[in-house]
């Protein structure tokens, strides 16, 4: 997962995850395909590791994230008393017994190349109505300016989250299940409306603390290595320390940033920077209270 190898990790995962042959050829080995293998993911991170990787565009663009449904429980550091804690073998029972069950039950497969062979379920009527109302729904939901106009990676795929959340729930009741209920189906569409508010308020979070982390890096350069008191947008947009903030919207937003907190103040309109009126400048706010040379 380093930057230099991430967008090439990413697309394999993709790859693996779409179902397609596995190729690998090693030296000594040969090469081996595989046909028919499924990939499933569960990963848990720090919530500052995950808000940085949902902040990169790379992992958004591939459609790596929009995959996995997202969750960050509250915290619960401060509340784990010993004097609270209870058994509870009365619900993990019958969980632990269905688990068994289905893990127990052969793979369906074909028996020479070992290539799955899954079994489809269908939707009932109603369960598609149902499931195409959700989509409909979430699909407004992605205009300009709508709800999820921000996350339309996530929004995107959450009717086909819905479906297969739903064929998971079906099989977890009944593996030789003919088909999807409507019940099933809204009861699916409740668990991926939940992991699509997670995507929004998570995603939210990290383009937010991206932003703080850009105003930061602009704020260390102006302070250490900028050699006069004021700076236009321009100067930013053009010798900015980081790529990040060398495109114009994300320069501006690390500007206002500063000026919220106290680290620049806006210059009146046509005031002299480097020999020149300017229509939009900014007073850099020294750390000890020492000017700048001009």
């Amino acid at each position: 997962m380093s930057k230099d190898n991430r967008q090439k990790t990413l697309a394999a995962l993709n790859d693996l995850w779409q179902g397609n042959p596995i190729r690998r050829t090693r030296a000594g080995d040969g090469s081996q395909t595989l046909f028919g293998r499924r990939l499933a993911v569960h990963l848990m991170v720090q919530p500052g590791v995950a808000h940085s990787f949902m902040a990169d565009p790379v992992a958004a663009d591939t459609g790596f994230l929009p995959r996995f449904l997202i969750s960050e429980p509250v915290s619960t550091i401060g509340t784990r008393l010993q004097s609270d804690v209870r058994q509870g073998a009365f619900a993990l029972a019958p969980f632990k017994s269905r688990l068994r069950t289905i893990l127990e039950t052969p793979l369906p497969m074909d028996g020479d190349s070992r290539e799955l062979e899954p079994r489809l379920i269908a939707l009932s009527s109603n369960a598609r109505a149902t499931l195409s109302d959700y989509a409909d729904r979430v699909e407004i939901g992605q205009r300009p300016g709508g709800k999820f106009a921000g996350i339309t990676g996530y929004a995107s795929k959450a009717a086909e989250q819905a479906a297969r959340i739903a064929g998971v729930l079906t099989a977890w009741a009944d593996l030789e299940a003919p088909e999807v209920t409507e019940e099933t189906m809204l009861d699916a569409i409740a668990l991926a409306d939940f992991y699509l508010s997670e995507a929004l308020r998570l995603s939210d979070a990290a383009n937010v603390s991206a932003d703080i982390e850009r105003a930061e890096a602009l704020r260390k350069w102006l302070h250490k290595s900028w050699q006069k008191s004021a700076i236009t947008p321009r100067d930013v947009v053009r010798l900015a320390p980081i790529r990040a903030l060398r495109e114009s919207p994300a320069a501006r937003t690390a500007i206002s940033t500063l000026v919220q907190h106290g680290w620049l103040e806006r210059l009146p309109d046509g005031t002299q920077v480097d020999g020149k009126a300017r229509k939009e400048a900014y007073r850099i706010i020294p750390i000890d209270g020492t000017v700048a040379a001009e």
